[in-house]
Protein backbone atom coordinates (compact mmCIF):
# COMPACT_ATOMS: atom_id res chain seq x y z
CA UNK A 1 0.00 0.00 0.00
CA UNK A 2 1.31 3.53 -0.73
CA UNK A 3 0.28 6.35 0.76
CA UNK A 4 0.30 9.79 -0.84
CA UNK A 5 0.91 13.00 1.35
CA UNK A 6 -1.53 15.80 1.44
CA UNK A 7 -0.96 18.26 -1.75
CA UNK A 8 0.11 20.66 0.51
CA UNK A 9 2.86 18.40 1.99
CA UNK A 10 4.15 17.46 -1.32
CA UNK A 11 7.94 19.77 -2.31
CA UNK A 12 7.73 21.46 -5.81
CA UNK A 13 10.79 20.79 -7.41
CA UNK A 14 12.90 23.54 -7.43
CA UNK A 15 15.26 24.08 -10.02
CA UNK A 16 18.86 23.92 -9.60
CA UNK A 17 20.89 26.79 -10.18
CA UNK A 18 22.11 27.40 -13.89
CA UNK A 19 26.14 26.39 -13.81
CA UNK A 20 28.13 29.03 -14.92
CA UNK A 21 28.84 29.79 -18.77
CA UNK A 22 31.55 27.00 -19.70
CA UNK A 23 30.77 24.60 -17.12
CA UNK A 24 28.62 22.07 -16.50
CA UNK A 25 27.95 21.08 -13.05
CA UNK A 26 27.64 16.57 -13.28
CA UNK A 27 25.97 14.94 -10.05
CA UNK A 28 23.52 12.73 -9.47
CA UNK A 29 20.39 14.58 -10.90
CA UNK A 30 22.62 15.50 -14.23
CA UNK A 31 21.01 12.21 -15.29
CA UNK A 32 17.44 12.52 -14.70
CA UNK A 33 15.49 14.01 -17.68
CA UNK A 34 11.95 15.82 -17.50
CA UNK A 35 10.04 12.40 -17.97
CA UNK A 36 11.27 11.11 -14.68
CA UNK A 37 9.15 10.59 -11.32
CA UNK A 38 8.64 13.34 -8.91
CA UNK A 39 9.84 11.33 -6.23
CA UNK A 40 12.80 10.10 -8.02
CA UNK A 41 13.86 13.76 -8.98
CA UNK A 42 13.37 14.46 -4.80
CA UNK A 43 15.22 11.78 -3.86
CA UNK A 44 18.44 12.66 -6.16
CA UNK A 45 18.20 16.16 -4.79
CA UNK A 46 18.41 15.40 -1.34
CA UNK A 47 21.20 12.74 -1.86
CA UNK A 48 23.17 15.60 -4.08
CA UNK A 49 22.58 18.08 -1.42
CA UNK A 50 24.18 15.51 1.59
CA UNK A 51 26.82 14.26 -0.58
CA UNK A 52 28.15 17.94 -1.76
CA UNK A 53 27.75 18.72 2.18
CA UNK A 54 29.59 15.24 3.23
CA UNK A 55 32.12 16.11 0.80
CA UNK A 56 33.33 19.35 1.54
CA UNK A 57 33.07 18.69 5.67
CA UNK A 58 35.27 15.57 4.46
CA UNK A 59 37.81 17.74 2.88
CA UNK A 60 37.61 20.77 5.72
CA UNK A 61 38.49 18.56 8.39
CA UNK A 62 41.08 16.81 6.91
CA UNK A 63 42.99 20.44 5.92
CA UNK A 64 42.36 22.10 9.07
CA UNK A 65 42.40 19.11 11.53
CA UNK A 66 44.12 15.61 9.86
CA UNK A 67 41.41 13.80 10.31
CA UNK A 68 38.52 11.85 8.54
CA UNK A 69 34.94 12.13 8.32
CA UNK A 70 34.60 8.25 10.15
CA UNK A 71 36.86 9.06 13.09
CA UNK A 72 35.18 12.56 13.92
CA UNK A 73 31.62 10.65 13.77
CA UNK A 74 33.20 8.08 16.27
CA UNK A 75 34.59 10.61 18.78
CA UNK A 76 30.99 12.46 18.68
CA UNK A 77 29.00 8.73 19.48
CA UNK A 78 32.00 8.71 22.29
CA UNK A 79 31.25 12.53 23.52
CA UNK A 80 27.41 11.89 23.91
CA UNK A 81 28.13 9.08 25.73
CA UNK A 82 30.82 9.47 28.34
CA UNK A 83 30.57 6.28 29.80
CA UNK A 84 32.29 4.50 26.35
CA UNK A 85 30.25 2.20 24.22
CA UNK A 86 31.06 -1.05 23.42
CA UNK A 87 32.17 -1.95 19.72
CA UNK A 88 29.09 -3.32 18.47
CA UNK A 89 27.30 -0.65 19.73
CA UNK A 90 29.49 1.71 18.01
CA UNK A 91 29.54 -0.47 14.54
CA UNK A 92 25.42 0.09 14.99
CA UNK A 93 25.23 3.74 15.72
CA UNK A 94 27.82 4.53 12.55
CA UNK A 95 26.18 2.10 10.62
CA UNK A 96 29.40 0.52 9.44
CA UNK A 97 30.89 -2.81 9.77
CA UNK A 98 32.68 -4.05 13.34
CA UNK A 99 35.45 -4.12 11.17
CA UNK A 100 36.09 -0.76 10.34
CA UNK A 101 34.70 0.55 13.93
CA UNK A 102 38.14 -1.40 14.86
CA UNK A 103 40.44 0.21 12.72
CA UNK A 104 39.23 3.52 13.48
CA UNK A 105 39.80 2.86 17.11
CA UNK A 106 42.79 1.40 16.69
CA UNK A 107 44.26 5.05 14.89
CA UNK A 108 42.67 6.96 17.70
CA UNK A 109 44.02 4.87 20.73
CA UNK A 110 47.53 5.29 18.98
CA UNK A 111 46.56 9.04 19.20
CA UNK A 112 45.43 8.51 22.75
CA UNK A 113 42.16 10.14 21.91
CA UNK A 114 40.34 7.19 22.92
CA UNK A 115 40.97 4.12 24.91
CA UNK A 116 39.41 0.57 25.52
CA UNK A 117 38.39 0.19 28.93
CA UNK A 118 37.19 -3.72 30.09
CA UNK A 119 33.06 -3.77 30.05
CA UNK A 120 32.39 -4.66 33.85
CA UNK A 121 29.06 -6.30 33.30
CA UNK A 122 31.21 -8.85 30.52
CA UNK A 123 35.00 -9.21 30.89
CA UNK A 124 35.24 -10.83 27.88
CA UNK A 125 33.95 -7.32 26.20
CA UNK A 126 35.42 -3.89 25.91
CA UNK A 127 34.18 -0.56 26.10
CA UNK A 128 35.62 2.66 24.13
CA UNK A 129 36.05 6.32 25.48
CA UNK A 130 37.76 9.46 24.69
CA UNK A 131 40.69 10.54 26.69
CA UNK A 132 40.57 14.06 28.24
CA UNK A 133 42.97 15.02 25.29
CA UNK A 134 39.96 13.61 22.96
CA UNK A 135 37.26 15.87 24.96
CA UNK A 136 39.48 18.55 23.89
CA UNK A 137 40.48 17.90 20.16
CA UNK A 138 37.01 16.83 19.87
CA UNK A 139 35.34 19.64 21.37
CA UNK A 140 37.60 21.93 19.46
CA UNK A 141 36.55 20.21 16.05
CA UNK A 142 33.15 20.15 16.77
CA UNK A 143 32.50 23.99 17.30
CA UNK A 144 34.41 24.40 14.34
CA UNK A 145 32.24 22.02 12.22
CA UNK A 146 28.73 23.10 13.60
CA UNK A 147 30.23 26.79 11.90
CA UNK A 148 30.78 25.11 8.60
CA UNK A 149 27.35 23.68 8.77
CA UNK A 150 25.70 26.98 9.76
CA UNK A 151 27.87 28.59 6.75
CA UNK A 152 26.23 25.88 4.18
CA UNK A 153 23.26 26.42 5.08
CA UNK A 154 23.11 30.03 5.45
CA UNK A 155 21.29 30.38 2.23
CA UNK A 156 17.85 29.51 3.53
CA UNK A 157 16.18 31.06 6.24
CA UNK A 158 15.19 29.50 9.76
CA UNK A 159 11.54 29.12 8.43
CA UNK A 160 13.05 27.35 5.59
CA UNK A 161 15.33 25.24 7.87
CA UNK A 162 12.34 24.42 9.80
CA UNK A 163 10.11 23.31 7.04
CA UNK A 164 12.58 21.16 5.99
CA UNK A 165 13.12 19.78 9.54
CA UNK A 166 9.33 18.55 9.78
CA UNK A 167 9.17 17.31 5.88
CA UNK A 168 12.08 15.37 6.78
CA UNK A 169 11.27 14.05 9.75
CA UNK A 170 7.41 13.01 8.25
CA UNK A 171 9.17 11.26 5.51
CA UNK A 172 11.62 9.61 8.04
CA UNK A 173 8.41 8.65 10.17
CA UNK A 174 7.12 7.71 7.27
CA UNK A 175 10.18 4.88 6.35
CA UNK A 176 10.66 3.81 9.41
CA UNK A 177 6.89 2.58 9.30
CA UNK A 178 8.53 0.08 7.09
CA UNK A 179 8.61 -0.89 3.48
CA UNK A 180 5.49 0.32 1.57
CA UNK A 181 4.78 -1.96 -1.16
CA UNK A 182 1.62 -1.65 -4.03
CA UNK A 183 -0.36 -4.97 -4.37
Amino acid sequence: MTRKLPAKAVLQAVPAPAPAPGSQVFDLESRLTQDHHQSLKLWLRMLSCTTMIESEIRTRLRNEFGITLPRFDLMAQLQRHPEGLRMGELSKRMMVTGGNITGITDQLEHEKLVLRVPDPKDRRAYSVKLTAAGRRSFERMALVHEGWIADMLDGLSVQEKNDMIALLSRMKGHLSDGPQHEE
